[in-house]
Formats: C-alpha cells, sequence, structure tokens
C-alpha cells in the first residue's frame, strides 16, 4: 500500500548547517520537536558514511517518512520512504522503476507547466518554490511570493511542499496557502534549541491550516 505524505512540518536535515552535530542528532531533535516528514540532504556526507546515516535516521523515525534528497541509491539502500528529485537527477520514472510503486517521489517545481509534468511523470507530491529567498541552498529561479505560491497550489494536481526561506514567520501563512507541508532547514537547525523550534513551526504550520 502507497504512502501518503503527512500533512505538516517537513524538516530538512541538511549536512552543510550546523556540520559539527550530526545528521541523526538533528533528526532526533527534529522527531521530538513533532516533525511530520524528515528529508535528509546529504551532499557533503561521504557515501558509506550517508548510509549508515540513513539507516540510521529510518530507525529512529518509525513511522514517520524518510526522504532522502537526490540519492535514489541511498535511498534503496537505507530502506528509506522515499525520495526528492531535482532537475538533474534521475528521471522520476527511473526512480520509481527502482523504489516500486508504494515509494514517496516528490520533485522540484518552479510554476504551473512543472506541476503538470509532475503528474504525467508518476511522482506523488512536488516540492513547490522558492517562496521566499534562502541561505541554505543555491537557487537560481525567482521567490514566487505567498500570493503567487497560494494560486499555484490550488491549481496543482498534486500534493505541496512549500519550499525555500520558511520560518516561524512565515510558516503559517505557507500552511494557509494550501501546502501539505512546509519543508523548513535553517530556521529550524540554527536555533539554539531545535527541539522546541521543529514544535513552534509545527504548531503555527498547524495553526495556519486551520485557518486557510
Amino acid at each position: 500500500m502507497a504512502l501518503k505524505l503527512p500533512r505538516g512540518l517537513y524538516a530538512l536535515i541538511d549536512d552543510g548547517v550546523r556540520p559539527e552535530v550530526p545528521v541523526p542528532t538533528k533528526a532526533r531533535w527534529a522527531l521530538e520537536g513533532g516533525a511530520a516528514v524528515l528529508q535528509l540532504r546529504l551532499e557533503q556526507t561521504l557515501d558509506r558514511a550517508a548510509l549508515a546515516w540513513v539507516r540510521e535516521v529510518v530507525a529512529l523515525a518509525g513511522a514517520v517518512p524518510v526522504i532522502v534528497n537526490d540519492r535514489v541509491d541511498l535511498c534503496l539502500a537505507g530502506q528509506a520512504a522515499g525520495v526528492h528529485l531535482g532537475d538533474d537527477d534521475l528521471p522520476v520514472e527511473v526512480a520509481r522503476r527502482l523504489l516500486g510503486p508504494d515509494a514517496l517521489i516528490g520533485v522540484t517545481t518552479r510554476g504551473r507547466a512543472d506541476l503538470e509534468r509532475a503528474r504525467a511523470q508518476g511522482a506523488d507530491h512536488v516540492g513547490l518554490g522558492p517562496i521566499f529567498a534562502t541561505s541554505t541552498k543555491q537557487v537560481s529561479a525567482p521567490s514566487l511570493g505567498i500570493e503567487r505560491f497560494a494560486a499555484l497550489v490550488k491549481a496543482s494536481p498534486l500534493p505541496v511542499v512549500g519550499i525555500a526561506g520558511i520560518t516561524l514567520d512565515t510558516i503559517g501563512a505557507v500552511a494557509s496557502a494550501g501546502a501539505r507541508c512546509a519543508a523548513v532547514a535553517g530556521d529550524l537547525l540554527r536555533a539554539d534549541d531545535v527541539v522546541a523550534r521543529a514544535r513552534a513551526l509545527a504548531a503555527a504550520f498547524d495553526d495556519g491550516a486551520g485557518s486557510g
């Protein structure tokens, strides 16, 4: 039976943000704070260590889906719930063939044409943005802003994860715009107390979703 993407805080566990803290520790903090989904972005970690971390986080997460950014091989070997694919990664149809019908597969989208293409290719959900400017990843596309984002969410044939630059001050608006999840990296992982920040972000998302 295929998984469905839960609603709520989508915690981006990036090995490049506070690299002195092990990825499983950051993941545990996010889980303790109520993250609904974890995505592991392991661009600065060698493959063997990355695989060990994927496996450890999957074991920690239990029923919370763990999605691996870009790397279909690490998702498959680490028995993660799914993968998120960008423009330069494997095509959705190839990832689906490798991971099977039950895997969660998300793709990065920037506008309406991308949303339709994602559905045609067989994605389960999309990451739509950048909504705001972000400091954790270099993005060449212009920021959508919340009004444009809301219009695209309304038109999307797939569940939408809002991406880029989301903070505690803006996550409620992202939820109110109709996003199924809001992806947060820097504002979460750079907090003095990551568990408390995750709780605050999750609560603000829920409040926004209730008013949307």
